[in-house]
């Protein structure tokens, strides 16, 4: 079995968990009534997903 042959530094571990860290949600904005939703979904409030109506909302 393999063995590593030097111990691995701390720059190169921590910056291996740097790709763990938290990001903020990319929001995008609704081109009918112009709220933040997030990317591939229905905006719930006005029901359009891709520039036709999929959900029917009641105001």
């Amino acid at each position: 079995m393999a063995a590593p042959k030097r111990r691995t530094s701390k720059m190169k571990s921590r910056s291996r968990r740097g790709a763990n860290r938290w990001r903020k949600p990319l929001l995008k904005s609704c081109p009918e009534c112009e709220t933040k939703i997030p990317g591939h979904i229905a905006c719930p409030s006005c029901g359009f997903y891709h520039g036709r109506q999929v959900l029917n909302i009641e105001a």
